[in-house]
């Protein structure tokens, strides 16, 4: 029997806060284990929470950017449950009254365009970590320093029906965190960790199957891998005349399979109550209009300006959007280009230079754009000599190389290693003249139709000039003593 897929996601964003969400405790990445904790995150009794107003306004912003209607008075409530990383036996989260309600994004799908619509986002606080097998396989640890960082939870409507939908919700949405500075997007670290929720009906069918939740997948192509596979699973199983059993199942990337975590809890599991240590949170109107109006450019306004304004392929401008920092540099490029009174065309040769040299300098060293030794400023001055012909490219992407070790501008490293392009005709000229005198075998070669010969006669005079020859230049004064 033929199977629709249904899917519904939730995801978990690490806002970017220096403190947590009810205490001043750091949410820096990396510390040593239990050494960003208090009496509050840690559960102890008599503390109090304070609700963090950054995260507030974060997830504020986040709303606004995915259409969402913004509750102006909206409150937090105690989701009880127990677990080792969850010291006080309850995560503080929101229930009946989220900050964020009733948005859309839209995706680009293989089909077109999509919208998903965004049933909720809420702000709530993380949970800390288990390690498990941390001295011998039968030892588990507690690491509090992430207990309490903010969270902010987005949860879709069933609106996806692929792996690849669900891919490219994700890669939209972090996008759209990114860019508002709200999350760092970082999946590796877990800043970032999603939750498909994942059913089958037969074709034409109204109503839902019954929903499996795949716990904590935290990249693009775990979460594609671990559907695909639960598809196979669930089809499997209802073709063979069994029943798909509500529960949460984790991904396997080793052995390539989810498995059974725990049977799948029910909010009425929870026993949600409104916080009692925490009043409702009020957003005035005024607050909402001036986040509003202080909202970025998203990467999909940035890509239409690439495209419009630079000209650049849809592709490239795509390349560079896919990382803020990378848009960013290009942006504050664009800025030089205009400065040193350089034409438009050049801002495709920058991107080329950005997205494929700059890149593969930076990927070697393990850095971003943001901390490029060679600032936008420098590399649009190394592109102007190449446009000029005052260094040939060969001598221009050496150069960018010693300037990425340096952080030295191109005008000093062409001047100090002399490496600027000869393009004057008399002294090109001079060149010529003894290489057409020295070659005379070739030069009959050309005159009887044998144009092929001019390269060999270019990279004479190249050879001759010590590669200082503008070849451009030598080309076409070849031709012209030549005919």
């Amino acid at each position: 029997m033929p199977y629709e897929v249904v899917i519904g996601l939730e995801v978990h964003a690490q806002l970017s806060t220096a403190s947590k969400m009810f205490c001043a405790c750091s949410t820096r990445f990396g510390q040593p284990p239990n050494t960003q904790t208090c009496p509050i995150c840690l559960g102890l009794p008599g503390s109090l929470p304070v609700i963090n107003e950054a995260a507030v306004k974060m997830a504020v912003r986040t709303g606004l950017a995915l259409n969402c209607t913004i509750r102006a008075q909206n409150r937090f409530a105690r989701k009880n449950y127990f677990y080792p990383d969850l010291p006080k036996g309850y995560q503080i989260s929101q229930y009946e009254a989220p900050i964020c309600e009733h948005g859309t994004i839209e995706v680009s799908t293989s089909g077109g365009t999509k919208k998903i619509r965004i049933r909720r986002a809420h702000l709530e606080e993380d949970a800390g970590k288990n390690v498990h097998g941390g001295g011998d396989e039968r030892t588990s640890l507690v690491d509090l320093n992430r207990a309490g960082t903010p969270l902010l939870e987005i949860v879709t409507e069933p609106d996806m029906r692929s792996a690849d939908e669900v891919v490219a919700y994700l890669k939209q949405l972090r996008d759209v965190l990114v860019y508002l500075d709200v999350c760092d997007g970082n999946m590796e670290q877990g800043s970032l960790r999603c939750e498909p929720n994942l059913s089958l009906r037969p074709v034409g069918a109204k109503t839902l199957g019954t929903k499996v939740e795949l716990k904590n997948i935290n990249s693009f192509r775990f979460v594609k891998d671990a559907i695909e596979y639960e598809i196979k699973r669930q089809t499997r199983v209802l073709d063979e005349g069994g029943k798909i059993q509500q529960e949460t199942r984790l991904w396997d990337v080793e052995k390539g399979m989810t498995a059974v975590m725990r049977s799948k809890e029910e909010a009425h599991d929870y026993r949600y109550f409104p916080d009692p240590d925490l009043v409702p949170v009020q957003i005035s109107d005024e607050s909402i209009s001036e986040i509003k109006r202080n909202l970025p450019k998203l990467s999909g306004e940035v890509q239409e300006t690439l495209v419009t304004e630079y000209n650049l392929p849809p592709s490239t401008a795509n390349v560079l959007v896919g990382d803020k920092d990378a848009a960013g540099y290009f942006l504050d490029a664009t800025a030089w280009i205009k400065k040193l009174g350089l034409p438009l065309e050049v801002a495709k040769e920058l991107a080329n230079w950005a997205t494929v040299d700059l890149r593969a300098l930076l990927n070697e060293k393990g850095i971003g754009f943001s901390k490029s030794p060679v600032t936008s400023q420098h590399l649009v001055e190394l592109i102007a000599k190449k446009y000029k012909g005052e260094v040939s490219g060969p001598t221009a992407k050496a150069v960018l190389a010693e300037m990425f070790d340096t952080g030295r501008s191109a005008e000093e490293i062409v001047k100090e290693k002399g490496l600027t392009q000869v393009s004057d005709e008399g002294a090109l000229g001079a060149i010529i003249d003894e290489v057409i005198a020295a070659n005379p075998t070739q030069v009959t070669q050309y005159k009887g139709g044998k144009e092929q010969v001019i390269g060999f006669l270019v990279g004479q005079v190249m050879k001759k000039s010590g590669g200082k020859a503008n070849p451009g230049k030598v080309n076409e004064l070849l031709k012209k003593k030549l005919t």
